[in-house]
């Protein structure tokens, strides 16, 4: 006996990444083929193109934003906008990948909901919908009616999601071996990069912040910066963080974390030595440091990331 199907609409709005239109469809299609093997759930997976969304009156059981590449964020969609809260207040399922939550924003559906987006979206998000509660470090965030996920490569994340949310555990494991993808639990912050703001005007802040590029060793307190950088106290701690957004620790924490992040990329040295030539003394201070800002321990983080052939 087979079971109720579900349908679901993948949004290729003006600008939209092809690959992640085509891809869910794929992805999902492979997943349909083992799943009608053995008697289970099937999805109806639609390509809705631009004015055919006002066509489609009766509710979907998902609909998905897909990311973009263009830049587009849909503010002037509002046709789109008023069909994405139809379909929402009929209780279909409403989920966006990377800037598709631009879209979920725009329909207001945002105020108070636990989303994430792509980090490097971050201030953006912020800004324009400042009731979301964004929380750029997760991956993918199920708030059960609004689904999110992160980066543009997340539309994997998101695909495997309904295989597991529709068709259970075992077409999921059967469609990630399949396809050579990973179905674990990933953090976007595994992979969220510092890039620390340098364009903010203030000359003295600057000098500091590219000096403090190539000396990470050195004694980098928010005293001995004050020094250097021959302002007082309190006006180094003001300019320093109208400038970066971040406090002088907290902006020292993630350059160091950062540096390590490239020596456990591209070098064998030790987790000790890259401690100390980041400016840990304390190789379990610098692990716990490490831990809680990527999600990963040192080891584990070279073990994913390495270019190099970690065996060797």
């Amino acid at each position: 006996m087979t079971l109720p199907g579900k349908s679901l609409a993948i949004v290729a709005y003006q600008g939209v990444q092809e690959a992640a239109v085509l891809g869910l469809a794929d992805l999902l299609d492979a997943a349909n083929l083992i799943s009608r093997r053995r008697n289970g759930v099937v999805v109806d997976v639609h390509s809705i193109r631009p004015n055919e969304w006002t066509q489609a009156a009766a509710p979907y059981d998902a609909i998905i934003l897909p990311p973009n590449r263009s830049g587009a964020r849909g503010a002037e969609d509002v046709e789109l906008h008023a069909w994405i809260r139809q379909q929402h207040r009929a209780g279909t399922l409403t989920a966006s990948v990377c800037a598709g939550l631009f879209w979920l924003g725009h329909a207001g559906l945002l105020a108070s909901r636990p989303v994430t987006t792509h980090w490097g979206l971050e201030e953006e998000v912020r800004s324009t919908f400042p009731d979301a509660d964004l929380q750029p470090e997760h991956l993918l965030i199920d708030d059960n009616d609004i689904v999110t996920a992160g980066g543009m490569m997340a539309w994997v994340d998101l695909g495997l999601f309904f295989v597991e949310r529709w068709q259970g555990v075992d077409v999921l494991t059967a469609t990630a071996r399949h396809l050579l993808v990973d179905p674990g639990k990933r953090e976007q912050r595994n992979y969220r990069s510092f890039r620390p703001n340098l364009n903010h005007g203030d000359e003295t802040i600057l000098t500091l912040q590219l000096w403090m590029e190539g000396h990470v060793r050195d004694d980098l307190s928010a005293d001995a910066l004050s020094k250097r950088s021959k302002l007082s106290g309190r006006t180094f701690l003001r300019r320093f963080k109208a400038a970066t957004g971040k406090s002088p620790n907290a902006y020292v924490q993630a350059l160091r974390v950062e540096k390590a992040r490239g020596l456990l990329e591209r070098t064998r040295d030790t987790v000790s030595a890259v401690s100390w030539a980041v400016g840990y003394q304390d190789v379990s201070a610098f692990g716990r440091v490490f831990r809680s800002v990527t999600g990963l321990s040192a080891v584990d983080y070279r073990q994913r990331f390495s270019v190099l052939d970690v065996r060797a």
